[in-house]
């Protein structure tokens, strides 16, 4: 009986934690450490940066990196390194607002066509077809175009578009659950689909909501920056990564570290949003999860 137990206890050790998961996980790692550095680049600009970024000084317009500015200055003599500071932030404003609608209107229809399945389903899936049928970066130009370009109305055009894709990711996610025994078992003591959508159903797919966010969230900043590259996005004197690509495209020749700052800062955070989604994948769902 004892060798039983003995063979039973080493046959089935003891997973690590998550913590010790993600620590060997290294796009997780590498994802988690560029959103951090972006995030903490943004937190910076409120009490700190080099220069002042509305500060402007004609006589010391397009200098090369140097120890008074690290990162040179733009057209205007304004400090680069501020710039970047400070458009973090933006950056960083956009996405979280954008994304939080559209996670919050999108998760709440996609859980309400999976609960009422029938013609409820069917109407808001085919809505949400209809917005795909759009592309969402020429929707947003339209958007702000016909409303008037400034952060708020880049907010709201790309938020609206990020509602569709969590209705579907939400609703295929809360299906595969509706389909579960406890579920069954819920019903059958009486449980009301609201009930058990709150209790059962909504817990069961954060982890697949979590990872969504990241990923939208990665978009919600190239949206940004692209509605802002043609003059529709983040209004002068704010600083923005897309602006700053526009304003520095007509000196390439001139000064090409200008467009070089902003796009490495672009790519950086997409890029670690991006490995930061893939990791949490891995690590949220069992059936990925594997030992590193």
């Amino acid at each position: 009986m004892s060798a039983a137990v003995s063979t039973l206890s080493y046959s089935t050790p003891s997973a690590p934690g998550w913590l010790h998961r993600a620590l060997r996980h290294r796009s997780f790692v590498i994802g988690a450490v560029l959103s951090a550095l972006l995030i903490l680049a943004a937190l910076l600009s409120f009490v700190w940066t080099p220069w002042s970024p509305y500060e402007m000084d004609l006589a010391n317009k397009l200098a090369s990196p140097s120890g008074t500015h690290w990162l040179g200055t733009d057209a205007f003599g304004r400090d680069v390194a501020s710039l970047l500071l400070v458009g973090a932030r933006n950056s960083i404003l956009v996405g979280v607002i954008a994304v939080g609608i559209g996670l919050t209107i999108g998760t709440a229809l996609g859980l309400l066509a999976a609960a009422k399945r029938g013609w409820v389903e069917e109407l808001i899936m085919r809505l949400a077809d209809f917005t795909f049928a759009f592309p969402a970066i020429l929707s947003a130009i339209m958007m702000t175009a016909v409303f008037g370009a400034g952060i708020v109305n880049s907010i709201i055009a790309i938020g609206i578009f990020n509602i569709p894709t969590f209705a579907r990711v939400t609703r295929a996610s809360a299906n595969a659950v509706w389909s579960r025994e406890y579920i069954l078992a819920s019903r059958a003591c009486g449980k009301g689909s609201w009930r058990i959508t709150l209790e059962h159903v909504l817990p069961n797919i954060l982890s697949v909501l979590i990872v969504q966010a990241t990923i939208q969230f990665a978009i919600a900043i190239l949206a940004e920056a692209a509605l802002s590259y043609l003059g529709l996005g983040t209004q002068p004197p704010q600083p923005s990564w897309g602006r700053m690509l526009s304003e520095a495209q007509t000196l390439m020749f001139q000064a090409p570290l200008l467009a070089v700052w902003p796009g490495m800062a672009i790519a950086l955070a997409v890029l670690g949003l991006n490995l930061l989604g893939d990791g949490l994948r891995d690590l949220l769902d069992p059936r990925l999860s594997r030992k590193r």
